[in-house]
């Protein structure tokens, strides 16, 4: 078993490829917090993988009652944080992608007035 740097704890060993293949087909593509369906284009594809509900870092085991398909995206908000089920999980990730849009949409809304003044200036 690999070694955890951060907790000097022994974790599972990653998810071999058939393994993941198999977790993905189990769960048809979709993510399991966001919903977001792996087979509705390439690039839906290329951001699935699988994740670790209770993290190898926690000590989680490489089963697959442990296992579950997700995007890349759900799974860097959920990260290392641990959860009674499945479904606190994906609450708090929904409720994290909710916040993290808000304030993007803040951050790039440009008030319509400014846009017309630097158009007026030129």
């Amino acid at each position: 078993m690999p070694l955890d740097l951060l907790s000097l704890t022994l974790v599972a060993k990653p998810v071999t490829l058939d393994e993941g293949v198999k977790v993905l087909e189990r769960d048809r593509y979709c993510c399991r917090y966001c919903g977001l369906d792996g087979k509705a284009s390439f690039e839906n594809a290329l951001v699935m993988s699988v994740d670790f509900v209770v993290p190898r870092a926690r000590k989680g085991k490489k089963d697959p009652s442990n296992l579950v398909a997700c995007c890349r995206p759900c799974n860097m908000i959920k990260g290392r944080r641990v959860y009674g089920s499945l479904e606190e999980a994906k609450a708090y990730v929904l409720g994290r992608r909710d916040d993290l849009r808000k304030a993007w949409e803040e951050k790039v809304r440009v008030p319509a007035r400014s846009v017309s003044a630097k158009a007026d200036s030129r």
